[in-house]
């Protein structure tokens, strides 16, 4: 995305009363985040869903302010970020109907004709379960699939761990901006993993892993994957 368009659709991300369903149905209607803002009351009332209350909020300039500091952030941190009509958006999230307009990604991540597997669960692994979790993972590395997990404590951190191991490429959907590692004890593997594949998230960088991003993440390890095993 050129840093106009980008700009555009951070701001339209911030407008009070649009979430990803809502950005999408405007984009599709009308073309473009910036054809949004540009467009008349009569065509935004003229889509299906859209109300008086979402035109007056569209016309809140204090958005741009937001969104241009955010894209600031993602140019001078070498964040990619991929629009959800973009050719380079994972293909299995566009069939996501609340996937995320922006995913902001880091790292080497190559999705292209690649198996994705999740591979998430408890935070307090158990010895079987960790025997269980490496012996899939080293049994489906002839077939080279992408490793997906939540980078968190327990199932998550050792399933990203084993596939390093198996030098397969594999990804940490994260629950808050790319500013921050969380857990902070999970640094030391943020290199390694940015060297093949990397991180995916929908926040920005002013957000914090609050308990209900966790939550808003996981329908995001769920819809890249062709499969999701729980350990």
């Amino acid at each position: 995305m050129n840093d106009i368009d980008l700009l555009n659709t951070l701001a339209l991300m911030r407008v009070e009363g649009v979430g990803d369903i809502v950005a999408k149905k405007l984009i599709n209607h009308l073309g473009s985040a910036q054809a949004v803002f540009a467009a008349k009351r009569s065509a935004i009332l003229a889509i299906e869903g859209v109300g008086s209350i979402l035109y007056n909020n569209l016309r809140n300039t204090n958005v741009f302010a937001l969104a241009e500091n955010e894209v600031k952030f993602i140019r001078a941190n070498n964040i990619k970020p991929l629009f959800f009509m973009d050719a380079g958006y994972p293909e299995r999230l566009k069939h996501c109907i609340d996937g995320p307009v922006v995913l902001f990604s880091s790292g080497n991540i190559d999705l292209a004709n690649r198996k994705t597997i999740s591979i998430v669960g408890t935070r307090q692994m158990t010895s079987y379960g960790a025997d269980f979790c490496r012996k899939l993972i080293e049994d489906l590395q002839p077939l080279n699939p992408v490793i997906i997990s939540g980078f968190a404590y327990g199932v998550d951190i050792f399933a990203h761990n084993v596939a390093m191991e198996q030098n397969l490429q594999t990804i940490g959907v994260v629950a808050h901006g790319l500013n921050q590692v969380y857990p902070k004890v999970h640094k030391k593997y943020v290199a390694a993993m940015e060297q093949n594949g990397g991180f995916f998230t929908e926040f920005w960088s002013t957000s914090n892993p609050d308990k209900e991003n966790f939550v808003k993440r996981n329908r995001i390890v769920a819809g890249l994957s062709e499969a999701t095993i729980i350990i």
